[in-house]
Parts: C-alpha cells; sequence; structure tokens
C-alpha cells in the first residue's frame, strides 16, 4: 500500500512538472547548473529547482500548490532520486528516505496545525 500511494505521489509529481508551459530558465555560470521556475496559470510558483546542463535533475527540488504552499521537497544528484523527500498536505507529512534511487524507509505523521510555507 505504501508504495501505491508513492507511485501516485511520484506521477503527480511528474505530470505537474510537464504540465507547466510558464517557466523561467537561467545557467549559473558557477555551478554550471541550470536554474528553473515553473509556474501555475495563475503565476504562482509551481517548482523550483535545476538541471544539469545534460538535462538530469540536480539538487533541491520544491513544488508548491497554487496558493503557494509547499507541498513537496525532494533531492536528486545527477538524476537519482537521493536522501530524504517530504511530503506535506492538508493533515500529514510524509518522509521518504531514498538510497540508490530506491526507497529504504517511510515515515508518516500526522499534522495538527499542519504550516507549510513557500520557504
Amino acid at each position: 500500500m505504501k508504495k501505491s500511494i508513492l507511485v501516485s505521489i511520484a506521477f503527480l509529481f511528474t505530470v505537474v512538472s510537464f504540465a507547466q508551459n510558464k517557466r523561467d530558465l537561467k545557467l549559473n555560470e558557477n555551478t554550471n547548473l541550470i536554474e528553473v521556475v515553473y509556474y501555475h496559470d495563475n503565476g504562482v510558483v509551481s517548482q523550483t529547482g535545476t538541471y544539469t546542463t545534460d538535462g538530469k535533475l540536480q539538487g533541491e527540488w520544491l513544488s508548491f500548490d497554487t496558493v503557494g504552499k509547499k507541498q513537496v521537497s525532494a533531492n536528486y544528484d545527477n538524476g537519482k532520486k537521493v536522501g530524504k523527500w517530504f511530503y506535506w498536505n492538508e493533515s500529514t507529512l510524509k518522509e521518504v528516505d531514498y538510497n540508490n534511487n530506491k526507497i529504504a524507509s517511510i515515515s508518516e505523521w500526522q499534522v495538527k496545525n499542519p504550516v507549510a510555507t513557500s520557504n
């Protein structure tokens, strides 16, 4: 069951990634990474993150809902899922740990007063 929930979340994250038309791209010459910001149709930031120059996801990626509340914090290393990923919704916080691009563990907490910010 946990894997099916995560597959659904990953699918949603992927669909949101490719559904956006509005975006800003900038090459950071210090890191040699392409910084990108995607926007929802209403102009609110949808996702932020970086790509390698060969198009692989790199570093921290953040995903926000249409009012700017953080929904997902993800980490990539040369296109592979690594480290701790966090998923927020109205009542839960899920932590998924990745090791070698595979799920190593999952933790979930009930949130009494959810506070998901865009910072």
